[in-house]
């Protein structure tokens, strides 16, 4: 097997063509949209969903998965519209050759995960019945403060559906939320359809691949042993001079190596990865 190793792109330069063009020069092949010039990927209307389709054939970039904020809703929120919202990533999806959209388990109040258990396990439920209709997978990312947050509760929802939702594994959510990334691991190791790549310590300090407490190495290379397929690896380091950064972390987190430009910290964690695998 190999990793293929794709990116949150948006994280070098909010404009695609500086993403496409980046990409290209620094040998990755695929990208995991999030952000096109400055239009989440979920809601590029027709048009610019044409010029980004388009635009990556002509510069030979793959689309590993979408990086839709499916998911990222409050679980008493309506319903219906996120429906709406899942139908239009799937079609993005098929739009954009790929059959894979990155999503959550919606924003929980706080210590009441068990009493949502089963609105969660519905919702997801007719998401993927959506998903199902396009010929899409969804995978599902641990991100702190959502239902599957805890490596248990992901567990929990991988089971209970039945092998239709898949896992996103971040060993860096998982650290930055004071859980044992091996553990987490070990738990979720058959259920991985790929992995995102960013790093943290219990301290909340996000930093870049290797320099936290992921064991990104460790993880990689015991998946590596027993896979029988390519693999994709998306960098998503989310250090301090990212754009938009705030909207997407926890204002407790701290970034204890700088960077002047977000170029730098991203070709930096670009770096550091390769190192490690």
């Amino acid at each position: 097997m190999a990793y293929i190793i794709s990116a949150f792109a948006d994280e070098y330069s909010p404009d695609f063509d500086t993403q496409l063009k980046a990409l290209k020069e620094n040998g990755i092949a695929a990208i995991e949209p999030r952000n096109v010039s400055g239009t989440n990927v979920s809601a590029l209307d027709d048009e610019q969903l044409n010029v980004a389709a388009q635009k990556l054939r002509e510069a030979g970039i793959k689309v590993s998965s979408i990086g839709s904020p499916l998911g990222k809703i409050k679980i008493d929120e309506p319903m219906q519209p996120h429906l709406e919202l899942t139908e239009r990533c799937c079609k993005i999806a098929n739009a954009l050759g790929s059959d894979k959209i990155r999503m959550f388990s919606f924003y929980m109040p706080k210590d009441r995960k068990p009493a949502y258990r089963s609105e969660v396990l519905s919702r997801l439920s007719a998401m993927l019945d959506i998903a199902d209709r396009y010929g899409v997978t969804l995978c599902h990312e641990n991100e702190g403060g959502i239902y599957g947050e805890e490596p248990e509760m992901c567990l929990d929802l991988l089971e209970s559906l039945g092998g239709r939702l898949k896992c996103v594994f971040d060993m860096g959510n998982f650290a930055l939320g004071k859980y044992d990334p091996w553990h987490a691991y070990s738990l979720l190791k058959d259920k991985i359809e790929y992995f995102h790549i960013k790093d943290g310590t219990k301290k909340m300090e996000i930093v870049p691949p290797g320099l936290g407490e992921g064991r990104i190495a460790d993880i990689l290379a015991d998946y590596a042993k027993t896979a029988d397929r390519d693999v994709y690896i998306t960098l998503e380091p989310h250090l301090q001079t990212f754009a938009g950064l705030k909207n997407l972390t926890r204002s407790e987190f701290s970034y204890p190596y700088p960077y002047e430009t977000e170029q730098e910290a991203f070709l930096d964690a670009l770096g550091k990865l390769r190192g490690l695998i």
